[in-house]
């Protein structure tokens, strides 16, 4: 039996989806289950490493909605990767969306009588689930007996390998740690469960990794990788952030010249390191501005203020485009930290109004940010104060907004993030590409190192 909070879940749902007609209802469904996660019934757990599901895999932050002991079943039998949905009383389209667990979701992944899983909202099926296959990479291991998963997994149906190379940030306690971001705490988290979870990844362990993807992944979905971690303020290794990141980058276009478009997500760096990124062979340059509004960015990024602050960091993301290219710089911000309790825009027109001045800010310097769904992780400061997220208002109404100011300044969907339009677009962490016309990406850029 549903309650009345779970009821009205629904009706806000729908109310949504006829208020803003022109954005795709499959975003309205996506943008709710990456704000406030899904339910997994165990019948829709995978078997680990070891069934045909491909399973989670935890690259940098949890994006859960609970600690590891408090998510049950699902923290031992780990959830699919992604999930796709289609079909249902909405028509969806093949929807393709990153699993952010929350056991107390009104939203719930089960197999119904027949065995044929479902996505359920307020107890009534509203899409048809389909699982992402254990591809045949991840059926190998390194010659140390790592996983292909735990060194290089991949996400967004195969297209991008994520490689989180440095698994902790130098930006570290409460007067320095960004307050939405639990990168610290997971990593401490998965150690004590005992799991594999390798802080800093060997460049050999890498290459390796990548070796086994290039020859098992004989369709070629994987197009892409993205190279992060946590920043760096002084050194690891003996190297600076530029110079670290950098490596990894020079070692896989020496190995696999032009095979995957190379990304690297980092601080806005000053243009002589980010030279060195591009002298590397990295293409894509990910300078993540997090939140626009000036109070906010110094309230939930500290660390980030006092080390490079927020103007300088504005600036040197409109630097970086003379090296990149305007297009290749593509900085992400956290979409719904605008109104996280007790500091955020209480109104959603006027955190809308913020947002998009940023928006209006790059985009009109031929620059496209892209965006992360805010999921409010408990063991962040954001999150234990606004457990439940922005108001499924503010993601729709933003990416009615982000579609009309790219249009506005006649840019396409940035490049690296696959095809664009609701029943194409794979990137999983937020809507935004599905909320773009169809067939409005970008040229992909070049891939490879010079010289």
């Amino acid at each position: 039996m549903t309650s009345p909070t779970e009821t009205r879940r629904t009706e806000l749902v729908e109310q949504l989806m006829e208020r803003y007609p022109h954005v795709p209802r499959e975003a309205v469904i996506k943008e709710d289950l990456l704000r406030g996660g899904m339910a997994f019934d165990p019948s829709a757990l995978s078997d680990n490493e070891g069934g045909e599901v491909k399973p989670k895999s935890y690259f940098i932050f949890s994006f859960d909605h609970g600690t590891l002991p408090e998510l049950g079943e699902a923290a031992l039998r780990r959830p699919p990767e992604e999930i796709v949905l289609t079909g249902g009383p909405y028509e969806l389209r093949r929807t393709v969306v990153s699993v952010r667990v929350n056991p107390s979701s009104p939203y719930r992944v089960a197999a119904d009588a027949d065995g044929v899983l479902g996505l359920y909202l307020d107890g009534r099926r509203i899409a048809d689930v389909g699982l992402p296959p254990m591809p045949d990479y991840y059926r190998h291991t390194l010659a140390n007996g790592k996983s292909v998963m735990e060194v290089a997994p991949t996400i967004q149906w195969g297209y991008l390998i994520y490689l989180t190379v440095f698994r902790v940030c130098q930006y570290f306690g409460a007067k320095e740690e960004c307050q939405y971001c639990d990168i610290n705490h997971n990593w401490r988290q998965h150690k004590a469960a005992g799991r594999p979870y390798t802080g800093v990844k060997p460049v050999e362990e890498v290459l390796e990794a990548l070796e086994i993807i290039d020859k098992y992944d004989t369709a070629g979905a994987s197009t892409a990788y993205t190279l992060t971690g946590g920043s760096i303020t002084s050194q690891v290794q003996g190297k600076d952030e530029a110079d670290f990141y950098g490596q990894y980058a020079k070692a896989i276009e020496d190995r696999f010249p032009g095979r995957w478009i190379g990304k690297v997500v980092a601080q806005a760096l000053p243009r002589e390191d980010v030279q060195r990124f591009y002298d590397y062979g990295v293409r894509i340059y990910h300078p993540n501005y997090e939140v626009w509004d000036r109070r906010l960015f110094e309230l939930y990024c500290p660390g980030k203020e006092r080390y490079v602050g927020r103007d300088e960091w504005h600036r040197r993301i409109l630097e970086s485009a003379e090296v990149f290219g305007a297009r290749n710089v593509i900085p992400n911000f956290v979409a719904g930290v605008e109104m996280a309790e007790p500091f955020g825009f209480t109104d959603v027109s006027e955190a809308i109004d913020s947002t998009t001045e940023g928006l209006r800010y790059f985009m009109s310097r031929g620059i496209t940010p892209r965006f992360t769904t805010w999921c409010p992780e408990p063991t962040t400061p954001l999150g234990k104060a606004q457990p439940l997220g922005a108001p499924l208002e503010y993601h729709i109404r933003l990416l009615d907004s982000y579609r009309s100011t790219m249009e506005e300044f006649g840019l396409s969907s940035p490049p690296g993030y696959g095809p664009a339009g609701a029943g194409r677009a794979v990137f999983s962490v937020s809507s935004f590409m599905d909320s773009l016309r169809p067939g409005s990406e970008a040229p992909e850029p070049t891939s490879g190192r010079k010289g």
